[in-house]
This record gives C-alpha cells, sequence and structure tokens, in this order.
C-alpha cells in the first residue's frame, strides 16, 4: 500500500517520528507501516534548536538513509528551509529523488507569527508542480502559537487543499467541535498530533482523523530512558521525567 493510501484505511494511521536511522528502522521491526522525521529530534541530534531553520543538510542526510526503509518515508521540512519558492520546490524534488514519499511543510515562523496565507499557497502550489508524486501535508500553527484560532484554520485548511495539499496537519487542535470542523471543510485527510490524555487514538479513530503523530514525544522518551538508564547504573534515582520541548530547546541553546 502507497503512503496515500494509507490515509484512507479503515482506521487512522500512525505515524511514528524518528529522529536517526537506528530509531527508524526498529520502528519499521515493530510493524508500522510509515515512518515520519521529527525536526526536534533532527535539530537536537545535531546541537540545535528547532523551527530555526538551519537544518537543512541534516535532514536532507537523514532522508537518505531513511530511504533504505522498505516503508513509505516523510520528512519534516519545517517551513522548507526558505523563504524563497524555488528554494523550497528545489528541496522537495530532492528529496523525491531519494524515494521520500511525503513531507511536512508548516506555516508556523521562528518569530512566533505564520507565513502569509498568499506566500505559503504558492509554496504548495511550487511544490506539487515540482514533485507531485509526494505527499505534502500542509501544517498549520493556528492552534500550536498563542490562541488557537478555529476560524484562521478553517480558511487556511481550504486554502492549503485547494493550493494541492494532499493533506492538513493542524497540531494542538484537541476538542471534538474543533476538530470536526477541519473534517468538514477540506476534502483531504486530516493530520493530527498526538497529545497524551487529549488526542487518544480510539476517540481520533471515533471522529474520522485520518493520522495521528508522535511529533517530538519519542525523541524525548528515549531522552528520558536514557538519563533514566545512567543514573540508575550509578545507584541514583532511576524515575526521571521526560524532558519538554522546552527543556530540549534548552539543552542546545547555544
Amino acid at each position: 500500500m502507497n503512503f496515500h493510501e494509507l490515509h484512507h484505511g479503515d482506521r487512522p494511521l500512525v505515524l511514528p517520528n524518528a529522529w536517526d536511522f537506528a530509531s527508524g528502522a526498529a520502528l519499521v521491526k515493530a510493524g508500522f507501516p510509515a515512518i515520519g522525521t521529527t525536526s526536534l529530534g533532527v535539530a537536537a541530534a545535531a546541537g540545535k534548536t528547532d523551527a530555526a531553520g538551519d537544518t537543512r543538510e541534516e535532514t536532507l542526510a537523514l532522508a537518505r538513509v531513511l530511504s533504505r526503509l522498505p516503508v513509505p518515508v516523510t520528512v519534516d521540512i519545517e517551513g522548507g528551509f526558505s523563504t524563497r519558492v524555488a528554494d523550497v520546490a528545489e528541496l522537495v524534488t530532492e528529496l523525491a529523488s531519494c524515494g521520500i514519499a511525503g513531507i511536512n511543510l508548516e506555516d508556523g515562523r521562528s518569530d512566533g507569527t505564520l507565513a502569509p496565507l498568499d506566500h505559503q499557497t504558492t509554496v504548495i502550489a511550487a511544490v506539487k508542480r515540482a514533485a507531485p508524486q509526494v505527499f505534502l501535508n500542509a501544517r498549520t500553527d493556528t492552534f500550536w502559537l498563542g490562541d488557537p484560532d478555529r476560524d484562521e484554520t478553517l480558511r487556511r485548511a481550504r486554502a492549503f487543499a485547494e493550493a494541492g495539499a494532499d493533506g492538513v496537519f493542524v497540531p494542538g487542535i484537541v476538542d471534538d467541535a474543533d476538530i470536526r470542523a477541519v473534517l468538514d471543510a477540506a476534502d483531504v485527510p486530516l493530520n493530527v498530533l498526538f497529545m497524551p490524555g487529549k488526542t487518544e487514538y480510539s476517540r481520533m479513530d471515533r471522529l474520522g482523523v485520518h493520522r495521528l503523530s508522535t511529533g517530538s514525544q519519542l525523541f524525548r522518551k528515549a531522552l528520558q530512558a536514557t538519563v533514566t538508564a545512567a543514573l540508575g547504573v550509578a545507584g541514583g534515582d532511576g524515575d526521571q521525567p521526560a524532558p519538554s520541548y522546552g527543556d530540549v530547546q534548552e539543552l542546545v541553546r547555544p
């Protein structure tokens, strides 16, 4: 089953997010039919902060090795690592040539603002012209940055779908009414971020969500397990909490 078809099954596609080849290969061995990447994990592994737009080479390098996996791979390219439309289209073309099946392309910017809608739809259209076979998951940060904005979410979801996006991703959306509104607004698969206690699989399945991503959670859990194991060897406290997104950003911040 190809990556597009995996979004139209009887139940939501669970997409775990890897940060290196070993994590990706382990997830494939566990039976997951597709693998994504986590931009936080990729950046932090390189000693960089996430969403700063400077991990293009690390993202490409990881994509090349993950393409060896026997399942579809989708790559988080943040905002495309450039404000130039041609640069983003060129990047996705290069990813497609490596055998990458999908990308996440977000409208959130490092300064906490959203990219202008007309710019974002222009980028989406250009990417789809350059690499039509790649599943473009258009992420909007209308719920992720600041106060949730349902009206703007619906406006962007419709516009992204009309521009050619194959799916829409709204991280941070949790309420039934909001999720149903997005499902009704855009006739493309909806991706929701898994948030413990807020977006459980059974409820997302009941609502009709098409894809549930783990985001940076697996990477952060791996850091937790690493520190816990090391402290256990030294006779220390073996019950360490998982670092938050912000905690990881602070670990690698210059």
